[in-house]
């Protein structure tokens, strides 16, 4: 039966150390969460400023909902283009420096509906070897040509460039990488846009209201502008709600309302998440204090751990990896933790090459010095 194949697999991949489970968490997103009926202090979130349980956003979206109902009903080009949908893309667009915006339901999706539209067969994506998995599935279902470069390594990059014959040239990354902490050279893969006349789309899902002035993300923290940037930003990590943004030229965002299919084909978001996203928007706007908090917390951790017998990767972001390599190790380094409260997922492979298993650490402005304080002695007692 294909079943009992289906099963040998799953088997396998237990035995291994690789079997993924959700846990089932009760109430809204917080430091100290409910997690499978016992409460624990998480270090396992994307919500870097602490805004996904915030007041004032649960108020706002509770006045949007009773403005616009529920369900946006339709796709946005048949009759679910509302107008908080479109004051949003106004509003994200000037905040990251460009002309205009176009709002799609998941990070996944944007990737996935802005590859494809703007490169096909005879051009070709460049990608950092780290890339997230939807820029990875973005490059295939595009069809265009695919040249992936080591991680970070522009050398290569600009020998892959310079050996790229006509059509289209889309370099595509990462800003902040999602399993390592560390940030892209945007000002260097920028250079080889300008010099090799490519785009580059970055993906700014770990960077977007915690990076850059005002939290205006990885573009402002490398001081860069260019009309070669399409810019990428989810809405469901530091801004604490749901969707995703890409900002661009005008003429790149009509060309994705008329080619990109994970935008044209599916039912925009519910129209009361954009009421609050403008909402958090503004607290992004105004959260200098969070941020600093939040470094200060990155410090205090960095400092705190430096003598375990397992290294932090560099990282000055709010994820910090712990480097630990093999997989059953690090599930029970995990357990442990679980053991004393703490919840830290453990990341192997596929999601990180084979040999780097690791505890994905992320902070959040949300977390106090003692939250932090916590999880150091309590890595410091298993390492013991």
């Amino acid at each position: 039966m294909p079943f009992t194949q289906l099963q040998n697999e799953l088997d396998e991949r237990a035995a291994q150390g690789l079997l993924r489970q959700r846990r089932m968490i009760a109430g809204p997103q917080s430091p100290h969460i409910e997690v499978d009926g016992r409460l624990l202090l998480s270090f396992s979130s994307n919500d870097y400023l602490g805004l996904a349980n915030h007041p004032q956003l649960i108020k706002v979206l509770q006045e949007g909902a009773l403005k616009h109902g529920l369900g946006a009903g339709a796709a946005h080009l048949v009759s679910g283009h509302s107008e908080a949908h479109h004051e949003l893309e106004q509003r994200i667009a000037a905040f990251v420096g460009k002309p205009a915006a176009l709002l799609f339901s998941t990070g996944y999706m944007a990737n996935l509906g802005t590859v494809q539209a703007l490169v096909g067969r005879g051009d070709t994506v460049f990608a950092d070897k780290l890339n997230h998995a939807s820029l990875n599935d973005a490059m295939l279902l595009c069809r265009a040509g695919v040249k992936r470069y080591r991680h970070g390594d522009m050398a290569q990059l600009e020998q892959l460039l310079a050996q790229a014959k006509g059509g289209r040239k889309l370099v595509v990354t990462d800003t902040v990488f999602s399993m390592d902490g560390d940030i892209a050279p945007l000002r260097e893969l920028l250079a080889l846009c300008e010099q090799y006349d490519a785009w580059l789309y970055v993906d700014d899902a770990h960077g977007f209201g915690v990076q850059g002035e005002q939290g205006r993300g990885s573009m402002s923290h490398f001081g860069i502008a260019s009309p070669r940037i399409i810019y990428m930003a989810t809405l469901g990590k530091a801004a604490g709600v749901f969707g995703a943004i890409v900002a661009a030229e005008q003429a790149v965002i009509d060309t994705l309302i008329n080619h990109a299919n994970s935008y044209v084909y599916t039912t925009a978001t519910p129209p009361a998440l954009s009421v609050a996203l403008l909402e958090s928007v503004d607290l992004i706007e105004q959260g200098d204090e969070l941020r600093t908090h939040l470094h200060r917390l990155i410090e205090q951790l960095r400092v705190g751990l430096a003598d375990l017998p397992w290294r932090l990767m560099p990282s000055d972001t709010a994820i910090q990896p712990l480097l630990i390599g093999d997989n059953q190790r690090a599930l029970e380094l995990s357990d442990g933790l679980r053991e004393r409260g703490i919840w830290v997922v453990a990341i192997r492979t596929p999601t990180v090459p084979q040999g780097t298993a690791r505890l994905r650490i992320t902070l959040s402005a949300a977390h106090s010095e003692a939250d932090v304080g916590r999880l150091i002695e309590a890595l410091h007692e298993l390492a013991r």
